[in-house]
C-alpha cells in the first residue's frame, strides 16, 4: 500500500506515547483490537514517530481503518503499510486531513456535493470519530 502521513501531536493518547514518539507496539496493537480488528494477525512495530504494520487483512476498508486507528494517535507521524497484504483489493478511499473550521457537513459538501451525506463519513471513520459533533484539526479521515 505505502506510507501515510499524520499530524503527530493530534489524536488519542496511548500509554507510553508522547509527541516525541509513538506508543510501544503492544499498546498500538491494543488500540487496533479495541476497534474490533484482529491484531493477532498483524505485526506492528514502532520506532520514534513511525509505525510499520504488516500481515494480512481481508479488505481495503479494513486496511484503511487499521491505518487510521494507528495514525490518529499521539506520537505517530507516519504509518508504513508497504508490507500489508490486502486479500480483496478494491479502490482506495480518499484520505482527508481535517483543518481548523471544518465540519463534517462542509467536508461532505466538498466531496459529495451535499452536506447531508456526512453520515457516510462518520460510518467510514470509527476510529477516530466517536461523536460527529467533535472532530479535531489534524485528524485524517477516510472519504469513501
Amino acid at each position: 500500500m505505502g506510507f501515510f502521513d499524520f499530524v503527530k501531536n493530534v489524536g488519542k493518547k496511548l500509554v507510553g506515547a508522547s509527541e516525541a514518539q509513538a506508543a510501544p507496539a503492544p499498546e498500538l496493537a491494543k488500540e487496533v483490537a479495541s476497534h474490533g480488528f484482529d491484531a493477532g494477525s498483524l505485526q506492528i512495530q514502532s520506532s520514534g514517530n513511525n509505525v510499520q504494520v504488516s500481515g494480512q487483512v481481508k479488505s481495503q476498508e479494513e486496511a484503511e481503518r487499521i491505518i487510521l486507528a494507528l495514525g490518529n494517535t499521539v506520537g505517530v507521524s507516519q504509518v508504513d503499510t508497504s508490507q500489508l497484504i490486502v486479500s480483496n483489493e478494491a479502490a482506495a478511499a480518499k484520505m482527508y486531513t481535517v483543518k481548523k473550521g471544518d465540519t463534517l457537513w462542509k467536508i461532505a459538501e466538498a466531496h459529495y456535493g451535499k452536506g447531508a451525506e456526512y453520515p457516510k463519513i462518520v460510518a467510514a471513520n470509527n476510529p477516530p470519530i466517536v461523536n460527529p459533533d467533535l472532530i479535531q484539526p489534524g485528524w485524517v479521515l477516510r472519504i469513501p
